[in-house]
């Protein structure tokens, strides 16, 4: 059995964000509006009053209503990715399958929770100890228990600094929902830019490895057109060429034919499934179905932040044990 090439263990992400009160469209008179507001403004001097007056009593009391709530998009995820595995992740949107994806490679940091790239740590060991000092309000604690985390002394932060997570990313081909492209580069010059910064490559043998890659999605011909003049399969597979260059140990892709129309799907998917025939490690979140059936060792279905489902595509597909994925199959097959 292959040796594990990417692990998460009780992997989680949670957000702040700003409570939106809902804003109503007046549907009254002018009149009525300016009562409805004298009222609220009557309310309000009043609550104000009383909490003076429980203030004056000794007994304060906050009237003010809570600004931010926090969502938890990721619940505890814990997979290993062996070397050579293509593992394909579905499930309804706003599942947290992208957030997921992001915290491999560092773009979105996790809350808590561990990453394990080729048996080594690249999330900071100190976040989870921290994140639960800050939601007690208990800054002693924080400075205290980094002390002992797992056994580890006050140098183990800095000495996690060695992980220059730029290299690891570089070792984790991503491509986006949307193509992210230089649109003032020609496509080989998108590629080449990540060689010559990332890779430290000189003009010839960053413009070697371009043309290379550009032949391996079929774009040979493509080389000096813009951006703008391509379409958008097209655009998505220079983005592919552009991870595929930097020599990747994994390739992550995020929903890459969401942006495309039906008739460009196809190119893009079929330059995927070459990549999986030649054995290269990717993780794809994906809604194409048909797509994930054939070219998946593993099915990951994940909903509300947990992973529901995990198996080969057979199974899944056609005899899944969650009532959940049952669900989520069937409302696919009735459209």
């Amino acid at each position: 059995m292959s040796e594990i090439l990417i692990e998460t263990r009780d992997l989680r992400k949670t957000y702040k964000t700003k409570i939106k009160k809902p804003r109503r469209k007046w549907r009254g008179t002018q009149a009525e509006k300016q009562a409805y507001h004298q009222a609220v403004a009557a309310k309000m001097q009043k609550e104000r009053a009383s909490a003076e007056v429980a203030a004056a009593a000794g007994k304060a009391k906050s009237i003010r209503k809570p600004k931010y709530t926090y969502i938890e998009v990721l619940k505890g995820i814990s997979v290993q990715i062996r070397k050579g595995e293509v593992v394909c992740i579905i499930g309804p949107s706003g599942g947290g399958k992208s957030t997921f994806l992001r915290c491999l490679n560092q773009l979105t940091e996790p809350t808590s929770g561990e990453v394990y790239f080729e048996g080594r740590l690249i999330t900071d060991p100190f976040k989870e100890v921290m994140e639960k000092a800050r939601l007690e309000n208990n800054p002693f604690k924080a400075f205290f228990a980094t002390q002992k985390v797992k056994g580890r002394n006050m140098r183990t932060r800095r000495d996690h600094g060695s992980v220059d997570i730029n290299q690891v990313r570089s070792q984790m081909g991503m491509v986006f929902q949307s193509f992210n492209l230089f649109i003032h580069l020609p496509a080989k010059r998108n590629i080449m830019l990540a060689l010559k910064e990332v890779k430290g490559m000189s003009e010839p043998e960053a413009e070697k490895r371009a043309t290379e890659a550009l032949k391996q999605v079929g774009l040979s011909d493509k080389a000096d057109a813009y951006p703008l003049e391509l379409s958008g399969g097209q655009q998505q597979r220079v983005a592919i060429a552009r991870a595929l260059a930097m020599e990747p140990k994994l390739m992550l892709f995020d929903e890459p034919t969401s942006a495309l129309d039906p008739e460009l799907i196809g190119e893009v998917l079929n330059v995927i499934k070459l990549l999986a025939d030649s054995g290269m490690t990717m993780i794809i979140v994906t809604h194409e179905m048909n797509f994930a059936k054939g070219v998946a060792d593993r099915i990951l279905f994940i909903d509300q932040g947990v992973v529901a489902e995990d198996g080969p595509p057979d199974q899944l597909f056609n005899n899944p044990k969650n009532e959940r994925t049952r669900q989520f199959l069937r409302r696919l097959s009735a459209d």
